[in-house]
């Protein structure tokens, strides 16, 4: 679902959970499209880095810095391949300060989805105009709640088989429930060994914003929007487009 959680989510936190990441997240659009936009940047910062995929690629003749509050997270990152290359930093985009700027900010994997409070949106917000050079440009990626992706969060529609490299294959599905209250969505994982028939789960928690909420809290935070996607593959953003994709400089 997502590769960057606060320091209780066990689905990160833990070895046992995190060892499943990288079966489930591979190079996808969303990549594809932040390397696009890395051309001619010298420096990236990847806030939610997870496992590393997209800042060890990205790292080729540039200079990257990959964040993730995780360290089971960036154990797998320093261990892949190019992972030498990047500069690795265990960290909560909340307060972050590396005190330098960058040309490029990516915020990828619905990661600033975690952050449950609009307080805490705004913090990373304020960190991504805090890091951006005057001529760098941002990217993230929040799911439009208009979509209610959550819907098909469900065991039957999320049920999946997976083939670790030691553990053989794995069933994994989720469930899902909403606070209507808060529009807060609680998504439950699990693995199950197929061999031995343990199972690991944990629950995580996810924040749907609406873009006109987005839109404000970005503009508050000094960043400008220079265009809105609504899907990975370049959809423009309309009412019930799956996500909320702004890519933007500071204001």
């Amino acid at each position: 679902m997502t590769a960057f959680q606060p320091d209780d989510d066990r689905l990160y936190q833990d070895p046992d959970l995190a060892q499943f990441y990288d079966l489930e997240n591979g190079w996808a659009a969303d990549f594809d499209t932040c390397l696009d936009l890395a051309e001619g940047a010298a420096s990236v910062l990847d806030l939610g880095c997870g496992t590393g995929e997209l800042a060890a690629r990205l790292a080729e003749g540039r200079s990257v810095v990959g964040v993730d509050p995780a360290a089971p997270m960036l154990a797998a990152a320093r261990q892949r391949p190019g992972g030498d290359r990047v500069e690795w930093v265990e960290a909560d985009a909340r307060g972050l300060d590396l005190g330098r700027r960058f040309d490029l900010i990516v915020l990828t994997g619905h990661a600033f989805q975690v952050f449950l409070t609009e307080d805490d949106q705004r913090a990373v917000l304020a960190t991504i105009a805090r890091h951006l050079t005057p001529e760098g440009r941002f990217i993230f990626d929040s799911r439009n709640p208009a979509a209610g992706a959550w819907h098909n969060w469900t065991p039957k529609g999320s049920r999946r088989s997976l083939d670790h490299p030691s553990l053989g294959a794995v069933e994994a599905w989720n469930d899902v429930a909403r606070d209507s209250a808060t529009g807060i969505v609680t998504y439950k994982t699990y693995y199950r060994i197929a061999a031995s028939g343990q199972t690991f789960s944990a629950a995580s928690k996810l924040r749907f914003t609406e873009r006109e909420t987005l839109a404000a809290m970005l503009e508050d935070a000094g960043l400008r929007v220079e265009r809105w996607l609504g899907d990975w593959q370049g959809g423009p953003c309309a009412e019930d487009s799956p996500e909320l994709i702004p890519i933007g400089r500071l204001s």
